[in-house]
């Protein structure tokens, strides 16, 4: 695994311990401000290829509304399973009249097919940013989330990215325990992960400094400031594809 600046070999700073119910909430928010300052940081850095993976349904500014605003050009495929974010897509295609969007209407587990559709919008000669925010802690370990990620990750160019956040229960695992069954119970498959099983996602890439850290230390000053959003367990990387 590449590095940034180290930071990723030591243990980030404890997390406080919000309620359950509390932290799930919270935790969809700075999953999107997480998304927001990746876009908004690798948009300046030249990225103008986004492909958002587990869209949910839109809430401005939506990715493409955030890179477009750097880049007019850029283009930007959304992707989700849920029919209710389909019933909403229409408000993800408002495109700036440089650039484009696109809406597929697949599940993460189908790599296949959703990298076929992004085809059709995205240039994969060119780098593209791979996003899957609030998503990964959704895929059970019987889907093998790495191969997941590895297979979205194999036909994109050097120079393309993965954005990724994951809840874990490394601070508070009795808590976390619960919330999982309850989710469970209700037919989904959530997981939390641990630091360790968090980095293997980006085995073989190059991470972003600070590395893997917690969601409202990585890079704050590109985004909002939320004095409660420390206490939400969910690690954060960005990493380059070599």
């Amino acid at each position: 695994m590449g590095g940034g600046g180290g930071a990723q070999e030591h243990p980030p700073r404890r997390s406080k311990k919000p309620s359950g119910r509390r932290a799930v909430e919270e935790m969809a928010r700075v999953n999107r401000d997480f998304m927001h300052r990746t876009s908004r940081l690798l948009a300046e850095r030249g990225i103008n290829q986004f492909l958002d993976i587990g869209t949910g349904i839109p809430t401005e500014p939506n990715l493409h509304q955030v890179v477009q605003a750097i880049t007019p050009s850029a283009r930007v495929v959304y992707a989700d399973n849920d029919p209710i974010v389909l019933r909403h897509a229409e408000a993800l295609l408002h495109s700036t009249p440089e650039g484009r969007t696109a809406y597929i209407q697949a599940d993460v587990r189908e790599p296949g097919r959703i990298l076929a559709a992004a085809k059709e919008t995205l240039d994969f000669e060119q780098p593209i940013a791979l996003s899957l925010a609030a998503l990964l802690h959704l895929v059970a370990d019987d889907d093998d989330p790495y191969r997941i990620v590895g297979e979205l990750l194999k036909p994109l160019a050097a120079g393309s990215y993965l954005a990724l956040p994951h809840a874990t229960g490394d601070f508070d695992p009795e808590t976390w325990e619960r919330v999982v069954e309850v989710y469970r119970k209700g037919g989904t498959p959530a997981t939390v992960r641990s630091r360790s099983e968090f980095s293997r996602f980006f085995e073989g890439l190059e991470l972003v400094d600070p590395g893997i850290e917690l969601a409202a230390l990585w890079h704050p000053e590109l985004g909002e400031q939320h004095s409660q959003r420390e206490q939400i367990p969910l690690y954060v990387g960005l990493a380059r594809k070599l």
